[in-house]
């Protein structure tokens, strides 16, 4: 199993090519199966989660194509061709090793008119139930069953549309109602929608493909539905959360370096606070440069919400940097339980956090020290990469497979600016 070890107290320097989102890239190949002609997509981040979705996908009779980059720059392009659909069975070896692959019951259903898929897998972050998502297929006329760990689903008559109302705002559920409603008969109005830039993602390329969709960005979706899709070429846009974690590497590891292709808009609550927090940041014709040099940050708190709020995957990481800050930071976490697991492990380095109910209160201290810590799940083992960044000494960071999932080369990426890291076999 391999692990990185880390060097602290070097300032980065240079530009960082920011790739493209693992959260948007693993939609839009689930959206390969509502239509019978190629999906080609490009700029799709190497990792783990990909490789995993693709190898579902071609359980199902898909064709896939892979063509690799060059550099860290440059993401992959990938060709999907689902002109058949030879199966519609989603087994929990597949799914259980990331929760996005659940998203495939969706085009499943609405183009072959049936699937039988497990409940979902991932991080260990708290429950994340899926009632949402099979609500929104009854309501728009499929029979939906739990039979011992899978979700049954069939509508041999096809979709029909449907007002659905979330209760509350969930991005999987969102994004399940809008690809079932692109071959569904009549309109579909999704409310209480998720309005995250992944969403617009994925409603740009349905729309590319010939779906009829209006409202992105809001949280009312409308979806027209058609009776095919065509097949169509579309670029993943670049993750925000792969920016905003390299955004808070250089707040906390001091520096100048250009994020190549972030987006402010994409992160700005982020932005905000690392420029409350001391971080000089400025919009450049290729994304977003941040500087700053001597002295600690400056505490600030945070609320995680949903788009356009401070977003939760991005939680682990401003606490790592909150650890060294000025003063005391409050920060709650709303979104998901059990999502403050990085906690003791940041402790082991010599971190002053408490912990109460969703609230973590993280007082400041003059300077991190290198130990070994174990990653717990995606977000949290990249914390524990920034804290080691400005830690004294190394820090070593175990079970890092979790980095895989979500992090694009993060180790070549940072070592590019300047980071001492390395990856080791144990």
């Amino acid at each position: 199993m391999d692990r990185i070890r880390i060097t602290g107290g070097h300032p980065l320097s240079g530009e960082i090519p920011i790739s493209g989102a693992k959260n948007a890239a693993l939609k839009l190949m689930a959206a390969s199966l509502l239509t019978a002609e190629p999906l080609v997509l490009t700029n799709v981040p190497r990792l783990a989660d990909v490789r995993a979705m693709a190898e579902l996908l071609k359980s199902f009779g898909v064709g896939v194509q892979i063509t690799l980059g060059d550099g860290l720059g440059e993401g992959d392009g990938y060709r999907f061709h689902a002109a058949t659909i030879a199966s519609s069975f989603a087994s929990y070896d597949m799914v259980r090793k990331m929760r996005a692959s659940f998203q495939v019951l969706a085009p499943l259903l609405a183009r072959h008119g049936e699937a039988k898929v497990s409940l979902p897998g991932g991080c260990a972050i708290g429950a994340r139930p899926v009632d949402l998502h099979l609500k929104a297929l009854e309501a728009m006329g499929a029979s939906v069953v739990l039979e011992d760990g899978y979700v049954i689903a069939s509508a041999k008559g096809g979709l029909k549309g449907a007002r659905i109302d979330f209760p509350f705002v969930s991005v999987g559920a969102t994004e399940t109602a809008m690809m079932a409603a692109t071959l569904a008969k009549g309109e579909t109005v999704i409310g209480n929608a998720a309005r995250e830039p992944e969403i617009e993602d994925l409603g740009k390329c349905l729309i590319a493909m010939g779906a009829k969709i209006s409202g992105l960005g809001s949280s009312t979706i409308k979806v027209e539905g058609v009776a095919k899709l065509n097949g169509a070429e579309y670029a993943v846009m670049a993750d925000r959360i792969e920016a905003g974690t390299y955004a808070i590497a250089v707040a906390i590891a001091g520096g100048d370096v250009e994020l190549i292709g972030a987006r402010r808009d994409d992160i700005a609550p982020l932005l905000n606070l690392l420029q409350q927090a001391g971080t000089d940041i400025r919009e450049t014709k290729r994304g977003i440069a941040l500087h700053r040099n001597g002295g600690r940050p400056a505490a600030v708190d945070i609320t995680t919400a949903p788009f356009p709020g401070f977003p939760t995957d991005l939680q682990a990481q401003f606490m790592a940097l909150m650890t060294v800050a000025e003063g005391t930071s409050v920060i709650r976490e709303t979104i998901f339980e059990n999502r403050f697991m990085h906690v003791p492990e940041l402790g082991r380095l010599g971190a002053d956090i408490k912990v109460t109910g969703d609230i973590a209160a993280v007082r400041g201290v003059a300077r991190l020290r290198g130990a070994p810590v174990m990653a717990t799940d995606l977000r949290a083992s990249v914390s524990l990469v920034l804290a080691g960044l400005v830690a004294e000494g190394e820090t070593i960071v175990n079970r890092v497979y979790h980095l895989d999932r979500g992090f694009d080369r993060l180790e070549e990426k940072l070592r590019a600016v300047g980071a001492q890291i390395v990856r080791e076999r144990e």
